[in-house]
């Protein structure tokens, strides 16, 4: 399978995690308890095998960045929490940051 498939799956069992932390309600409701422990180590383990060929620093920046964006936009959509426009701009600057590692990945000269 493609790495980059692979990360994608892991951003999508990291988000599904959050998810399920949220409706746990502070590890109340163990059933979600039981899902977030799944799909946090279903996620992890992902972001292992695709760190076999993809590098350490791209590979972490993407997942973390949009796993950060996506719950944050879920979190607006489907929990009704705030946004404004700096929250945007947050949001809108971690992507760019995101794109702009992925734009770099093989340019420039490496330091060994």
């Amino acid at each position: 399978m493609n790495h980059w498939i692979v990360l994608s799956f892991a951003i999508g069992c990291e988000v599904a995690g959050t998810i399920c932390l949220k409706l746990s309600k502070g590890f109340e409701i163990w059933g979600w308890v039981a899902l977030v422990a799944c799909f946090y180590s279903l996620s992890f383990w992902l972001l292992a095998v695709a760190l076999r060929n993809i590098e350490l620093s791209m590979a972490y920046a993407i997942w973390a960045g949009a796993g950060t964006a996506l719950v944050a936009m879920i979190g607006v959509l489907a929990f009704h929490e705030s946004i404004s426009w700096i929250k945007c701009l947050s949001l809108l600057l971690i992507v760019m940051g995101v794109v702009g590692l992925h734009l770099s990945n093989g340019t420039g000269s490496a330091i060994h």
